[in-house]
């Protein structure tokens, strides 16, 4: 059985180690999927309803291939989304996902996207919306590999905090050995604008009905490419709720 992570660990820094133990068990070995050549693959993936979530996947998308993953992360106490994806020439991978809590809870969102071969491409989309005295953090490392000319990959992270005590965290990385690519990341973290909160009250929305009508726009199109994709919004819209 493999050991459990420590906070010297560079992916785990943030974790909620102590939570992790409950289901490590279980999870030391992350799930596979391979994606076949020229395959479309696209997956959803919701919230369990327990107190502590954690996912691992370890993804391979062939010559071709591509896969888009929507992904919501709202556990009570420790959710960890994690993610390792080779991806091989022309694939195509893209993840679009959020981190909404509130109380205590600390949920993560941790990636390694590895470019082996020429001209595939990645896109990283994240937003977390933090009340209370909730921790959320992204790190995220794209690695090109020296043969992998041509890749095209972004990542685009943001956080809402919405109390004081609330804590994001960002870590987008970036590892190129080719020398003709395109790769480019940003991260920024901030607060709900007043005049639009201001805005929203004159028309009418009590505090609370305005706060999440704003966290809905930050986070809702995330949803937008996703076919079948009513209930992970829904999901969405009712934790922006409860913390607003």
């Amino acid at each position: 059985m493999n050991a459990l992570p420590t906070r010297k660990d560079e992916a785990f820094r943030y974790a909620d180690v102590a939570a992790l133990a409950a289901v490590w068990g279980e999870l030391a070995a992350p799930e596979v999927i391979e994606i076949a050549a020229q395959q479309k693959v696209q997956q959803i993936w919701l919230p369990s309803g327990e107190d502590v979530q954690v996912k691992r996947v370890q993804m391979t998308l062939h010559v071709g291939a591509s896969a888009s993953i929507f992904a919501l992360n709202t556990a009570a106490l420790y959710g960890r989304i994690e993610i390792d994806v080779a991806l091989h020439e022309g694939a195509d991978f893209s993840l679009h996902a959020a981190n909404i809590g509130g109380g205590s809870s600390n949920l993560e969102i941790v990636t390694i996207v590895r470019h082996l071969e020429p001209s595939a491409t990645s896109r990283q989309m994240v937003r977390s919306v933090l009340g209370g005295k909730a921790v959320g953090s992204y790190l995220g490392k794209v690695a090109v590999a020296r043969n992998a000319q041509h890749s095209d990959s972004e990542q685009s992270i943001k956080a809402m905090l919405l109390n004081r005590g609330a804590q994001a965290n960002a870590k987008p990385e970036l590892e190129i050995y080719a020398d003709d690519v395109k790769c480019a990341h940003g991260a920024t973290v901030g607060e709900l604008d007043r005049e639009q909160l201001f805005y929203a009250a004159a028309r009418g929305l009590d505090p609370a009905s305005a706060r999440a009508l704003l966290l809905e726009g930050f986070v809702g199109g995330l949803w937008d490419e996703a076919e079948g994709g009513e209930a992970i919004a829904d999901l969405a819209r009712a934790a922006l709720r409860r913390i607003a």
